[in-house]
């Protein structure tokens, strides 16, 4: 009797035990726009994640859910999330921003980050990355390999960081190569490979042999590759599968160092609520192997300047520069300050499109 009253008093202390491990488990949660196989965008964001579960182990567990609209459902999405019990909540695109705010404000316990965006609170961060300095890399190569001069730009929402992107772009193109036109389609989504692909393949029917994009998925690449003579470069992921040709470079997010001193904050209680915009320097921009495909000379003049922009040395928004309507904007050396690049809504003199409203 006495025996198997220690041994019931044994299991349920090993139970007790077992759920308390269970509890301190730090539990982390994210939300995607897109699927986690889309090869950009989230593929990287979900790297991330994979990276805390490897440097924490049993110390975490993380769940995702993919493929959440903008908007009311996203609210809905993280609402459930921290009711089942996350300690740390990541949303990874711009239009999750309000919802986030929103959910926030009824889970003060709950830490969230929000990525791209410019609202924060006690408990809400929010982090991006200076993706304009990749596409300056990017431009460089896109303006020196270009035959047609033409050169196209499939982007995905009329934002600040969408715009940031093109002007980048264009600006280092057109420093190499005063020729370059660019065509501009706006997508209005982050990930529709039938949209994108259809896009590429409008570009390419109006003379470009450059396809630079901001959309998530490889379906430019493909259609790029289907009509020959077409370069392009990954967005957000290596798209490596793709190079030599047509992909010749990409821009890699890495958000893993990230992830992992965020949850490593909420750990520790040494979370507080910041604001992070990191560029290449930071290792947040990655600028993938740049093939073969590129001519020796311009590729060495691209890992120099991808040089200078990590260094700090130059800026990708320095002046001489006038905003499109010809009105001066940078002077001779001035380079612009972090708000007007967070908040900017123009294009640079030179680009013959308008930004949609």
């Amino acid at each position: 009797m006495k025996l198997t009253k220690l041994l019931t008093t044994a299991a349920v202390a090993l139970g007790l035990a077992t759920t308390a491990m269970a509890s301190e488990k730090t539990k982390v949660g994210f939300v995607y726009v897109g699927p986690v196989g889309d090869g950009g965008w989230t593929y990287e964001h979900d790297q991330g994640r994979k990276a805390v579960v490897a440097e924490f182990g049993d110390e975490v567990e993380t769940t995702y859910v993919e493929s959440v609209p903008e908007g009311a459902d996203a609210e809905r999405v993280i609402t459930q999330m921290a009711l089942q019990g996350a300690d740390l909540i990541f949303t990874t695109s711009f239009g999750y921003m309000d919802p986030t705010i929103n959910v926030a404000k009824k889970f003060p316990d709950v830490k969230f980050e929000h990525a791209t965006g410019y609202k924060t609170a006690d408990n809400v961060s929010v982090y991006s990355a200076r993706f304009y300095e990749g596409r300056a890399v990017q431009g460089h190569i896109a303006g020196r390999m270009t035959k047609s001069n033409v050169i196209g730009y499939i982007a995905s929402f009329p934002i600040p960081e969408v715009i940031r992107g093109i002007n980048s772009a264009y600006i280092h193109a057109k420093k190499v190569n005063p020729d370059i036109q660019f065509k501009i389609i706006w997508a209005y989504t982050w990930f529709d490979p039938a949209k994108e692909a259809d896009a590429a393949k409008a570009l390419i029917e109006q003379g470009a042999d450059v396809i630079l994009q901001h959309t998530d998925s490889t379906a430019p690449q493909a259609a790029a590759q289907a009509a020959g003579n077409v370069i392009t470069f990954g967005q957000a992921s290596d798209m490596s599968e793709y190079a030599p040709l047509p992909r010749v470079s990409s821009i890699i997010d890495n958000w893993a160092p990230y992830y992992i001193a965020r949850t490593k904050a909420v750990m520790d209680g040494t979370w507080e609520s910041t604001s992070t915009w990191d560029g290449i320097g930071a290792g947040m921009v990655g600028i993938g192997e740049i093939s073969d495909a590129v001519p020796a000379d311009v590729k060495a003049e691209a890992l120099a300047l991808k040089d200078s922009l990590a260094s700090g040395e130059y800026h990708a928004f320095t002046g001489p520069l006038n905003k499109q309507d010809g009105s001066p904007w940078l002077a001779e050396g001035e380079t612009a300050d972090d708000g007007t690049l967070a908040g900017m809504n123009f294009y640079v003199e030179g680009i013959e499109a308008e930004i949609p409203n």
